[in-house]
């Protein structure tokens, strides 16, 4: 290879990497109402829902948190498709539709300053970068909660704002997240994790954990068929930073992510 055509590849690169940063800070789409709005035309609620998004109708999108068949929830889609906006309004609501003992949050995420408004806040049992060792503790007490865990009605949502990286600690806390992937709903503990759709075959083993997927704009076919399961889904319409579709039987459910308050 010459040195005109490497430099080159390193020019791309590095023009692909400022891309999806930038990317990765695209605002949702304005005009969206807020969430507050939104929970206060919904109300009451009950008590052991947990909210998702706003569906087409104008119904809430809602989680039960004493059911566990819908099992851990994977939110898929390109950068910058607003996986990250909508685990924040899922947070906030839990916020402000329940007190601390009946729902908190955990976070393990890559870019911890995203989460720094949520810092203090009650439902908040903290947030934590992905590769400090307290992350790998927090999936550790996990686990020894839900196992002592009988009765209960206290619900954990363990958000993992991009599930590959925490794939790749130690052993055992890859243990300890297949357990949780495989029995936390059942012992209240929910996690709530996101992937990047161009990394999914990567992690395609994972993958089978969940059954129940949100699926944000997907650009590229094989991507979304991966995902899906549908040749014939495309996922390249909805709207990045503001909507995602979910299966619901055998239909599609649109639903849109509220405005931050």
């Amino acid at each position: 290879m010459n040195t005109t055509n490497h430099l080159s590849l390193m020019i791309d690169a590095l023009t692909e990497l400022a891309e999806e940063e930038q990317a990765h800070r695209t605002p949702p789409m304005a005009g969206l109402p807020t969430l507050s709005s939104v929970l206060a035309n919904a109300s009451p609620l009950p008590r052991e829902a947990a909210f998702l998004g706003l569906a087409e109708d104008g119904l809430p999108v809602l989680l039960n948190l004493y059911d566990p068949i819908p099992g851990p929830i994977l939110i898929c889609g390109d950068q910058a498709c607003g996986k990250t906006s909508l685990l924040q309004v899922i947070t906030s609501a839990s916020e402000q539709h329940h007190t601390p003992s009946e729902v908190q949050y955990s976070v393990i995420t890559q870019y911890p300053n995203e989460w720094d408004g949520f810092r203090g806040h009650q439902n908040n049992a903290g947030i934590y970068a992905t590769l400090d060792p307290t992350a790998e503790d927090l999936l550790q007490s996990l686990v020894t909660w839900a196992h002592n865990n009988k009765g209960n009605q206290q619900s954990i949502l363990l958000i993992i704002d991009n599930l590959e990286p925490v794939t790749q600690l130690s052993q055992q806390t890859e243990q300890n997240l297949r357990w949780l992937l495989l029995r936390g709903p059942s012992r209240r503990v929910w996690p709530i994790v996101t992937i990047n759709s161009h990394r999914a075959k990567t992690i395609e083993p994972w993958l089978d954990f969940f059954r129940t997927r949100l699926f944000g704009r997907t650009r590229n076919s094989n991507d979304s068929t991966l995902l899906t399961g549908n040749p014939n889904k495309a996922l390249d319409d909805l709207t990045a930073g503001s909507q995602f579709t979910m299966r619901e039987g055998s239909n599609w459910l649109n639903f849109w992510v509220p405005a931050s308050d």
